[in-house]
């Protein structure tokens, strides 16, 4: 672990994972400067349109462009030339096609002049008809990223569990999204606004994180705590 870190208004938390020097950001994006590269995860684009068009009780449809938002500020924040997007960044393939065209738009002015990789996820398991590349997984140098955690695997970042970590402060619980991290692997929160999360002290999370891994709480500033595993 290392230091918080902030500059050019970004709020983050330094740590070192496989050998590279990363940055947790406040808002839940993975920054690596050395490759400028920004990594999110999870943005479940769509989600509103997807349970419209299932009958479930509708979601005001702002979700998609609150998301743009902040990653668009991340963005802007970081520099960015490289974006990897590990998988679930559309609510379903279904949700992508549907996608508004000022949306469609958005996303194009994001990605233009840099390179954007889509990761498939679970509920995108194909290509969408957007640009940039699609991919099952990327390595680079000393890290691959994928969607779901290979438990053997090292160096890996994924996302797909939505990690939330619920620690006592000053007396009172809170619950926030959170990264966990151990020696072999990362994981990403949610990015997207409508995602929900699963508390790190899950059988899933607990079975597949080391017993020495550490949580990194989102929010300003970004704070570390070992990994809750008590229910």
């Amino acid at each position: 672990m290392s230091n918080p870190r902030e500059e050019q208004g970004m709020t983050g938390f330094e740590l070192e994972f496989a050998g590279q020097q990363l940055v947790a950001l406040s808002s839940g994006a993975l920054w690596w400067p050395d490759w400028r590269l920004l990594c999110v995860s999870d943005l479940h684009l769509g989600k509103s349109e997807r349970i419209a068009r299932r009958g479930a009780p509708a979601l005001p449809p702002y979700e998609t462009r609150d998301t743009l938002s902040r990653l668009a500020d991340d963005l802007d924040q970081t520099g960015a030339r490289i974006v990897v997007c590990l998988g679930d960044s559309f609510d379903d393939l279904e949700a992508a096609r549907a996608l508004g065209e000022g949306d469609r738009r958005w996303i194009a002015s994001l990605q233009a002049g840099r390179d954007w990789t889509w990761i498939e996820g679970n509920h995108d398991p194909g290509p969408v008809e957007i640009g940039g590349q699609h991919r099952h997984d990327l390595r680079i140098d000393t890290v691959t990223f994928r969607h779901i955690a290979d438990p053997v695997a090292t160096g890996e970042i994924s996302g797909h569990y939505h990690p939330k970590a619920r620690v006592r402060t000053h007396g009172r619980s809170i619950t926030r999204t959170a990264f966990l991290m151990d020696r072999d692997r990362l994981l990403l929160p949610a990015y997207g606004t409508y995602t929900g999360g699963l508390h790190c002290d899950e059988p899933v999370l607990r079975d597949l994180m080391r017993p020495d891994a550490v949580a990194i709480l989102t929010g300003t500033p970004p704070r570390p705590v070992p990994m809750p595993r008590d229910r």
